[in-house]
């Protein structure tokens, strides 16, 4: 029992012990703790007071800056108010002195315009004065001339167009000797080397076809059981068959070249073959139809490669290829195509023009040619619509529109094609004229220049080439001879169609005759 008595006041003592270490311990801390905070508080008391200090010292400072801030702003003011004040004062100073300027001016304007409205004045009177004046020198003039004042006036016009006619005449001379002397010599060196270059024959064509036939007993199975054969021959082809008496031989007649064309190719394989009923006759003509076109667009295809031409529609190279079966007063059309687009070349390189362009529109100015007999309107407005259809370059539309001077050209190009088309067409041979149309155009020349006043006589001569016209020489001076020439020209110009180009000569005599008694 003494033990455990031990025991337990052993625990109790260590449990007091322990207790006894806590407070003391407690205690300590507290009494140091007290202490950090006491020496934290004189710390902060320390660092107020100092931020006290210089927050006041920061204000006493702040204060003098802005003290002397506001100072350095008012004298600026003030300086540029003075600055302002002295600009307003010279302002007005210069108002004063525009004031005084306009007025001065005012007065001088005044003082002008009384002195103009007194020149004014007098000026009015020395015009009455010189009316007056002039009037009664004109008086004095028509008394002494014995002519009025219109038939001196007419008289003095007359004189002067007299010398403006002479001053005229010899402008023309001039200009056109000095035009001789160098155009002349380089056209026709230019005209030479394109015809020399391009030396093509010539063949003239007719509106009929000939078929021969190798025997007569052909001509009546042409012709068949109660004409059915001719009748649907005809009817297919659109040509009229003429059977007569010409020996084995049988004449296919028809405006229409394609369509006859067509008849004839269609006849030689008939006659060949030896069946010749309506049913092969339609098989024959269909067959043949085929077989033209094939060929037109070959001849168009092979007129483009030979001019060497790029960029055409083929439409357009297709009817182009219809103008080998078209003529012109017997000239075939596409080989005078493609003879202008070749002269056209040459002269566009030997002028520096652009030959290409050239060669395209000298080729294609006669298009039109190709449908005019299927629509309505001239070759050459049918030409310039297929053009601008297929979008042909505006080059290419004015010279197929100017080629024969309905428009004014309006590039070298264009007047290169219809110097070109007259070549062509002017050539020994390449074309021919029908009797009628070739008086009507004597005719027409004479009565042109039979037109002109003081002309006693007219004659055209050398095929139309050349006209001759008489004049009277109490009525046409040499002067008004030399213009006279010039207009019947630009008639001619204007009035006809025709290739190459006329002459007009005026002859001029005055013959003294008296006699000896």
């Amino acid at each position: 029992m003494e033990f455990n008595e031990i025991l337990f006041l052993m625990c109790i003592l260590a449990v007091i012990a322990a207790a006894a270490g806590v407070g003391i311990g407690y205690v300590f801390r507290k009494r140091l703790a007290e202490a950090r905070v006491g020496a934290a508080e004189d710390n902060a008391r320390r660092i107020l007071e100092n931020a006290a200090r210089e927050a006041a010292s920061t204000k006493k400072e702040a204060l003098v800056q802005t003290k002397e801030e506001i100072h350095r702003l008012r004298e600026e003011v003030e300086k540029e108010n003075h600055g302002r004040r002295e600009e307003l004062q010279q302002y007005e100073h210069r108002l004063v002195q525009k004031e005084e300027y306009l007025d001065r001016k005012s007065e001088s304007f005044e003082q002008r315009e009384h002195n103009l409205s007194l020149k004014e004045s007098k000026i009015r009177e020395q015009q009455e004065q010189a009316e007056l004046l002039s009037r009664r020198q004109a008086e004095k003039l028509e008394e002494i001339s014995q002519l009025s004042q219109e038939e001196a006036r007419k008289l003095i016009l007359d004189r002067m167009e007299g010398e403006l006619t002479h001053e005229k005449a010899v402008m023309i001379r001039t200009a056109e000797s000095e035009i001789k002397e160098t155009a002349d010599a380089k056209a026709r060196e230019i005209l030479a080397s394109a015809i020399q270059r391009n030396a093509a024959d010539t063949v003239s064509e007719t509106t009929v076809s000939v078929v021969s036939l190798p025997n007569e007993e052909m001509k009546g199975r042409i012709i068949g059981r109660e004409g059915r054969n001719i009748r649907a021959l005809e009817t297919l082809t659109g040509v009229d068959l003429i059977i007569d008496d010409t020996p084995e031989a049988v004449i296919l007649s028809g405006f229409n070249p394609v369509r006859r064309e067509v008849a004839r190719l269609a006849l030689e394989s008939l006659i060949k073959d030896g069946r010749i009923h309506p049913a092969r006759i339609e098989e024959v003509v269909a067959k043949t139809e085929k077989e033209v076109d094939r060929t037109i667009r070959e001849a168009g295809e092979q007129a483009v490669f030979e001019c060497g031409i790029r960029g055409i529609h083929p439409e357009l190279v297709k009817i182009l290829g219809r103008l080998k079966y078209r003529t012109s007063y017997g000239q075939n059309v596409l080989q005078h195509s493609m003879d202008v687009s070749y002269f056209a070349g040459v002269m566009a390189g030997e002028i520096g023009a652009d030959v290409e362009m050239a060669k395209r529109a000298g080729l294609l100015h006669d298009i039109g040619k190709a449908i005019d007999r299927e629509q309505e309107g001239t070759h050459v407005e049918l030409g310039v619509a297929l053009a601008q259809k297929y979008h042909e370059p505006p080059v290419v539309i004015n010279a197929i529109a100017s080629h024969h001077g309905d428009t004014e050209p309006v590039s070298a190009e264009a007047v290169l094609v219809a110097a070109a088309d007259a070549i062509s067409a002017a050539r020994p041979g390449a074309r021919r004229e029908t009797l009628e149309n070739y008086l009507n155009r004597l005719t027409k020349l004479e009565e042109i220049a039979k037109s002109f006043e003081g002309v006693s006589n007219c004659y055209a001569i050398q095929a139309g080439r050349e006209i001759r016209v008489i004049v009277k020489p109490e009525k046409v001076t040499e002067d008004q001879a030399v213009i006279l020439s010039r207009d019947i020209a630009k008639r001619i110009e204007s009035e006809l169609q025709y290739p190459g180009q006329v002459k007009v000569v005026t002859i001029r005599e005055t013959r003294s005759i008296d006699y000896a008694k």
